[in-house]
């Protein structure tokens, strides 16, 4: 863990443009579904129970879509804009579900910068093995206002 240790903030809103992207590449296993589950106390059986998810329309266990808006939340975190970054809208459809053991691409775009707001909007498209969309949104995101840092760490020092 990183407690105590001082991170580097993500990118300012200077720093970022229209057009950049970022493509991941996540496989769903077994761990994080049920990491998912044991925290939210999440017990709906289309999550998990192969016997149950026969008598459905999905006819396997499907992923909670709440976890893929956390792999794009995770990126955002890390790369666009980075650390400090702070989500204030989402916006996602699922097309077609994700299941266990899919391998899911997903894209994130910067499709709007707002110097004024202090605002980023990033596209997100998200796509399985076989290039089916099961993802797509807009995520609204404020970077790190390291303006505001700054006068806040003079002010400490004083």
């Amino acid at each position: 863990m990183l407690l105590g240790k001082k991170r580097k903030l993500g990118r300012k809103i200077q720093e970022l443009s229209v057009g950049e992207s970022l493509q991941l590449t996540e496989k769903i296993e077994d761990k994080d579904l049920l990491l998912y589950l044991g925290l939210t106390n999440d017990s709906n059986p289309l999550y998990i129970q192969h016997d149950f998810t026969s008598q459905t329309s999905f006819q396997k266990p499907v992923v909670p879509t709440i976890m893929l808006n956390g792999v794009v939340t995770s990126a955002i975190s890390k790369y666009i804009p980075g650390p400090g970054s702070y989500i204030t809208s989402q916006q996602f459809e699922y097309p077609q579900p994700v299941y266990h053991y899919d391998t899911i691409h997903i894209l994130l775009e910067v499709t709007a910068v707002n110097i004024e707001l202090n605002e980023v909007t990033v596209n997100i498209e998200g796509r399985n093995d076989e290039d089916l969309l099961v993802m797509q949104g807009k995520v609204t995101v404020n970077p790190p206002n390291r303006e505001q840092d700054d006068s806040v760490n003079k002010k400490e020092e004083i």
